[in-house]
C-alpha cells in the first residue's frame, strides 16, 4: 500500500514538474516571439530606409565633343561618393540609360518623341541606415551640391518623414505589448510555482518543525526550480528558432540578420526563465515557512 502511494505521489511529483515546464516554455516562446518581431523589425526598417535614396543630375552639357570628357568626370565623383562613410551604394545612370527609362516608363518606342541628349546623366545615392535622417541627409544634399559638374539634387523628404513616424508608432506598439506580455509571462509562471509549492506545504512545515533551517529548507526547491526554468528556456528556444528558421525558408523574414541579437535574444529568455521561477519559488516557500501549522489547511 505505501509503495502504491509513493509511486502517485511521484506520478503527481513528475506531472507537476511537466505542467510548469510547459507553461514556462509556452511563456517564454510568446516572450521570444515579440523579441525576434523587433530583430527582424528592426532589419525591415533598416532596408525600407536604404531604399531613399539622393538622385544626383549632372549638367546636361550637349555638346558631344564634351561628352567623354564629361563622363570621365562624373565616374570619377561617382568613385569618391562610393568611399564617402555615409554613403552604402552609389549607381551611374548614362544620358542613354536615363533615356531608355524614360521610354520604358511612358511606353513610347518611337525615335521621334526624344532626342538622346536630352536627359541628363545622373547618380542615385543610397545612405547607410544609421545616417538616414533629415540632419545627414541635408549635410550630404549640401556637400554634392557644392560640385560645378552637379546641376540638381533631389531627395523624398515626404518619404523620410512619414517613414519616421510610421518606425515611432511601430515601435511603440511593440514596446507596449512587449511590457504586457512580461506581465503576465511573471503571472502566469508564478501561479504555476506556487501551486506546485503549496502541494508541498506540509512537507515544508514538517522540515521546519523537526529544526531544519530555513535555507536547507528552501534549497532543493531552489535547485529544482532553477532547473525548471533552464529546461524550460531551452525548450522555448527551440521552438523559437525551429518557427524562425520555418519562416525564413518561406522568405516572410530576412535571411540575414544580425546574429549578435539572437545571442543576446536566446541570454535574455533563458535568465528571464531561471529568475522568474527561483524567485517566485523563494516568495512561495517563504510564505508557507511564516505560516502557522493550522493555517496551512486554509491558505
Amino acid at each position: 500500500m505505501a509503495i502504491k502511494k509513493d509511486k502517485f505521489n511521484q506520478g503527481r511529483l513528475r506531472s507537476s514538474n511537466i505542467t510548469v515546464v510547459i507553461s514556462i516554455s509556452l511563456v517564454l516562446f510568446l516572450i521570444g516571439i515579440i523579441g525576434m518581431i523587433v530583430i527582424n523589425a528592426n532589419s525591415y526598417i533598416d532596408y525600407l530606409k536604404e531604399q531613399m535614396v539622393i538622385e544626383v543630375f549632372f549638367k546636361n552639357d550637349r555638346n558631344k565633343d564634351n561628352l567623354i570628357k564629361n563622363e570621365k568626370e562624373q565616374l570619377q565623383y561617382l568613385d569618391s561618393l562610393k568611399i564617402h562613410p555615409y554613403v552604402k551604394s552609389a549607381k551611374y545612370i548614362s544620358k542613354e540609360q536615363a533615356t531608355q527609362a524614360a521610354k520604358r516608363d511612358l511606353g513610347v518606342d518611337s525615335q521621334a518623341l526624344f532626342e538622346e541628349d536630352i536627359f541628363p546623366a545622373s547618380i542615385t545615392v543610397a545612405l547607410k541606415s544609421e545616417y538616414i535622417d533629415s540632419v545627414h541627409i541635408e549635410t550630404m544634399k549640401k556637400l554634392i551640391q557644392k560640385n560645378l559638374i552637379v546641376d540638381e539634387v533631389k531627395s523624398d523628404s515626404n518619404l523620410l518623414s512619414e517613414m519616421n513616424k510610421g518606425v515611432r508608432k511601430i515601435t511603440m506598439g511593440i514596446s507596449v505589448l512587449a511590457v504586457i506580455i512580461l506581465l503576465i509571462a511573471i503571472s502566469l509562471i508564478n501561479n504555476s510555482i506556487r501551486l506546485r509549492i503549496y502541494a508541498k506545504r506540509f512537507i515544508i512545515k514538517t522540515m521546519q518543525l523537526v529544526g531544519a533551517k530555513q535555507f536547507f529548507i528552501m534549497r532543493p526547491f531552489l535547485f529544482q526550480s532553477f532547473l525548471l526554468g533552464v529546461l524550460g528556456g531551452v525548450i522555448a528556444l527551440l521552438l523559437l528558432y525551429g518557427v524562425n528558421y520555418g519562416l525564413i525558408y518561406y522568405t516572410i523574414l530576412p535571411p540575414t540578420v544580425d546574429y549578435t541579437y539572437y545571442i543576446l535574444l536566446s541570454s535574455f529568455i533563458l535568465v528571464l526563465g531561471v529568475l522568474i521561477t527561483t524567485i517566485s519559488t523563494w516568495f512561495a516557500t517563504w510564505r508557507f515557512l511564516r505560516l502557522k501549522l493550522d493555517d496551512l489547511y486554509y491558505s
